[in-house]
């Protein structure tokens, strides 16, 4: 059963879906291309340009990166380049020098490091290699719009995913790729059978593929290299797309007063990030306050309350920032930097609307100016909805090197839960009727779909257990993708009649603590636990469901040695598992693999198929 704050999401997606599908191509491009035009940022610095090639004749100048050159001597094609740009980021936003590796301790040591790259590979293979790199390091970034567009030399038409080309092929743009477009489109000529395909994406896909080699139909040759930067480049500005609105719906969900009021009622949440904030002096007082996700903005209320000289409130959200920003000057703390000529005030609290990534569009903060970042990140299982890679962000570019991150640290606990934790009790006894026959197409639901509800603690049938730890004053964003292995005993708790006999396991329940240690809440360090044993939050707990349940007992008694471990003649006395969760394909998403060995008091062992759930 999914909370509030997941129905509203979906509820959301479903009402912007119709307006979706009417919007224009050729305006959402038109609107790409204005951006693109006067907003590239510079690779190694804050600088900005009206086009890619003044911005690569700038590095070349400046910082001893000649684009051009690298693409050329190295033969990248264009996801090659794609992948260098996003690498160069990734590299500069650490500080690191990109063809050496060396880190330095700030970016005007780094600009300062700068010089002609002498090797591209490790291990045979270049530094940008990863197809991590094939996500772009900056959100809606112009340059990877423009900077095909300089392009003099492809070898090799691109390798073009079969989703996005049918994509391509029913939106208005892709007729710009032939020289006689329109008439294909409108059947007049024999080329047109090739948009007619668009329900198969294989066939569309071959004939996309003679088009681009400039093959010749009734007379018609089309200019394969125009037309394959041409292609590229919607291609990029689908996948763009596709991010973009994933995000103004994941954005616009929270222009919901139902979801903030969740959360604000959420007293565990609520005063964890409190107390950290009013409680610790030595931090907070005369800090500069960076919020990143500010809602409401509540936690920079807070801060300054605990003494912040200055806050920095960022919320994506038009609405909430407009929201953020009433509630500021309704309690005579917005700054004089919100008022936009109007009155001014004393205040200190100053809301820009925008996502974190496109800050320094709007406002500009010194690297490393920043005493303290907060924000409350969290979502389902402690990483849906991926916000904590904005955080980190965050984090390399405008915090201090001593400066604080609050919370700290977050750990992620697995735990086994009997038949408690199911819909079977249920549908066992509804209103004096058995319909235990629903029970079975449930559970088989369950062992694909993730779960998000409260579990009774007295469900709870084996130790708990930590997956994973996260510190979020060091960690990359790469480790936000993880896979921990761990073992579940029954309880030994005497109170826990689960203990003294045999029963099912049912499956994994997983949940998250969030600490703010003594690392940086010197005065009042302080946790905010999602725990089945601690006062139930707005997140709940995830719950994986086994596609059978595994019969465990804390006993070494003789078990049948021709029963299958996990069965009541064969009991297991632990059970391993192995657990992947990375982010997903679909942005903002989370993919969970779950597999599980139950292992009996002799050693042996049965092992099931790998589960699948994403969230």
């Amino acid at each position: 059963m999914e909370t509030k704050r997941v129905e509203e999401y979906e509820r959301g997606e479903e009402e912007e879906e119709d307006e979706e599908q009417m919007e224009e191509w050729d305006d959402w491009q038109s609107e790409e291309e204005e951006e693109s035009s006067s907003r590239c940022l510079c690779l190694f610095c804050g600088s900005r340009f009206g086009s890619a090639e003044i911005l690569f004749d700038h590095c070349r100048s400046e910082h001893s990166f000649d684009f051009h050159h690298v693409v050329r001597e190295l033969g990248l094609d264009f996801y090659g380049s794609f992948k260098l740009i996003n690498y160069v980021r990734s590299q500069v936003a650490e500080n690191k020098c990109w063809c050496c590796g060396l880190t330095l301790q700030c970016s005007r040591d780094l600009q300062n490091h700068l010089h002609p790259a002498s090797n591209f590979e490790k291990d045979g293979k270049f530094f940008w290699e990863d197809d991590l790199y094939l996500k772009p390091y900056m959100v809606d970034d112009p340059l990877l719009h423009s900077f095909a567009g300089d392009e003099d030399e492809e070898e090799d038409p691109p390798a073009v995913d079969a989703e996005m080309m049918s994509e391509l092929m029913t939106s208005e743009e892709l007729p710009k790729l032939c020289n006689d477009g329109q008439s294909m489109i409108n059947g007049d000529s024999p080329m047109s059978d090739i948009f007619k395909e668009t329900g198969n994406a294989e066939a569309s896909l071959d004939s996309m593929d003679k088009i681009s080699q400039g093959m010749v139909t009734n007379g018609m040759i089309l200019d394969r290299k125009q037309k394959d930067k041409q292609l590229r480049l919607s291609l990029a500005n689908v996948d763009a797309r596709k991010i973009k609105n994933v995000n103004e719906k994941y954005f616009g969900s929270y222009g919901s007063f139902g979801i903030h009021r969740e959360m604000l009622s959420d007293k565990v949440r609520t005063d964890a990030y409190r107390g950290a904030l009013l409680n610790n002096p030595s931090l907070i007082n005369g800090a500069t306050v960076l919020d990143v996700g500010c809602g409401t903005g509540i936690l920079s209320l807070f801060a300054a309350q605990g003494g912040a000289s200055k806050v920095i409130s960022v919320e994506a959200s038009s609405k909430m920032a407009a929201v953020a920003t009433q509630i500021a000057r309704d309690n005579g703390l917005l700054s004089e930097d919100s008022m936009k000529g109007e009155e001014q005030h004393p205040g200190i609290i100053n809301v820009v609307q925008c996502m974190v990534e496109e800050l320094d569009k709007y406002i500009y903060i010194p690297p490393n100016s920043v005493d303290v970042l907060v924000s409350e990140w969290m979502g389902y299982c402690l990483l849906y909805e991926s916000m904590l890679s904005s955080v980190l962000y965050a984090r390399d570019r405008w915090l201090k090197p001593d400066g604080a991150i609050l919370p700290d640290t977050a750990t992620l606990f697995a735990a086994g839960f009997g038949r408690g934790g199911t819909s079977i009790p249920f549908w066992e006894n509804v209103y004096g009727f058995n319909m235990s026959c629903i029970s079975k197409e449930v559970m088989e639901d369950a062992s694909c779909v993730p779960i998000v509800d409260a579990i009774d603690s007295r469900d709870i049938m084996t130790e708990s257990e930590v997956i994973h730890s996260f510190d979020l004053a060091t960690m990359k964003i790469d480790e936000m993708d993880f896979t921990a292995i761990f073992e579940l005993k029954l309880r030994t708790d005497p109170a826990n009649k689960a203990t003294s006999r045999t029963c099912p396991c049912y499956g994994i329940v997983l949940w998250f603590d969030t600490d703010f240690t003594n690392r940086f809440c010197k005065e009042m360090p302080t946790i905010l636990s999602t725990s089945p044993y601690t006062p139930r939050t707005h997140w709940s707990q995830t719950i994986l469901t086994f596609r059978e349940p595994i019969t465990m007992t804390s006993s070494d008694a003789f078990v049948s040695s021709t029963a299958a471990v996990g069965t009541e003649e064969s009991p297991a006395v632990r059970i391993r598992s192995r657990i992947s969760i990375a982010r997903s394909s679909e942005h903002r998403s989370i993919d969970i693999s779950l597999e599980i060995s139950s292992i009996s008091s002799d050693d042996r062992k049965h092992s099931w198929p790998v589960q699948i759930f994403s969230l």
